[in-house]
């Protein structure tokens, strides 16, 4: 394990956030980035972090980001502040100190870094060169100070790579702390026929295959409840012809990708509802959740768009963010989805 932290500047990176497409010359390495801010949440996403590292048999990078808060600057009479870039950037190292202690002793190949600059801006440079950014959220639509604030939104929509937002929950036999990061044995990922879906459905199919998960695919339609596009449809329509028609379409998107992942047991569901809804309740019974950012418009726009966000926002479990115009992943890169 490498210890200790080094020091990069991130400073006039913050308007490069909407550049979200790979840099061809930037090496990228099998590593999982986790950005802290010593929050019980961000924590909790260093070991969930950790132990996705070590599954996948790649290394870790801790990152504390840190920028000097303008009103801290000088205070309102035109006196300098008793807060400063030296006091900041000293606890920025006791945190990353601390998260590296945290993880001794799993046989990791770790890297440690204090970084200057907007905690977004910076992660999602730095996700230009890893396979896995994570980062931590209290979960439930409500976020953690600083680090975690408009990160765990950001990142999943900006980063160069996948993203997993892992929520802080509360221990479910009553006692005091956190739930310690499960296991990943049950993954569910939402599909819709978009390039966006695919890549999800193949990261998903990685993770399975790195954890020896089980894999279930589903596909929302709202049939029943005639909600958005569907509305129009006359009420002769057979619903249940309808669901027919997307589980078919399901089995083709699935088979066509399982052919690469040799022992992944993937589960199949078209069902009633929106994505949203449905992947929200699947969190409730499962280890991980993956979804695309981007959907198409119509039929194949019902599962995502919105859908990741909102899932963000209410997942019981942690969430994998797949971008079609990052990079996903080795066994993507290539894929013809035409």
């Amino acid at each position: 394990m490498r210890r200790g932290a080094a020091e990069s500047s991130f400073s006039g990176h913050t308007g490069g956030v909407g550049n979200t497409q790979h840099d061809p010359e930037v090496e990228r390495t099998d590593t999982v980035l986790v950005g802290i801010d010593g929050s019980d949440a961000s924590l909790h996403a260093l070991d969930w972090a950790a132990a996705e590292a070590k599954t996948r048999g790649w290394a870790l990078q801790i990152v504390c980001a840190y920028a000097l808060p303008s009103f801290a600057a000088a205070s309102l009479d035109g006196g300098y502040a008793a807060l400063d870039d030296s006091s900041i950037r000293e606890g920025a190292r006791v945190v990353v100190a601390e998260a590296q202690q945290r993880v001794e002793g799993l046989d990791l190949e770790v890297s440690a870094c204090v970084a200057t600059g907007d905690a977004t801006s910076v992660l999602v440079e730095m996700s230009r060169g890893v396979r896995l950014a994570v980062v931590g959220t209290r979960g439930r639509g409500g976020f953690a100070e600083r680090l975690l604030g408009t990160v765990s939104s950001a990142l999943p929509a900006h980063g160069h790579c996948p993203t997993v937002v892992v929520p802080l929950r509360e221990r479910a036999d009553g006692e005091e702390g956190f739930a310690p990061p499960k296991p990943v044995k049950r993954i569910v990922v939402g599909v819709d026929g978009s390039p966006a879906a695919e890549c999800a459905l193949r990261r998903a199919m990685e993770e399975a295959q790195a954890w020896d998960a089980v894999l279930t695919a589903v596909a929302a339609i709202p049939v029943a409840a005639g909600a958005g596009v569907l509305a129009w449809l006359p009420a002769a329509i057979d619903h249940e012809h309808v669901l027919a028609d997307v589980a078919e379409g399901l089995d083709v998107v699935v088979n066509r990708a399982i052919a690469d992942y040799p022992g992944v047991d993937v589960r199949r569901h078209a069902l009633d509802g929106t994505g949203a809804e449905l992947l929200t309740e699947f969190s409730t019974a499962t280890d991980l959740v993956v979804v695309g950012s981007r959907g198409r418009g119509g039929f194949r726009g019902l599962l995502l768009g919105s859908t990741s966000q909102a899932v963000l926002h209410h997942s019981a479990c942690p969430v994998m963010v797949v971008r079609a115009g990052a990079d996903a992943g080795p066994s993507i890169r290539g894929v013809d989805f035409s």
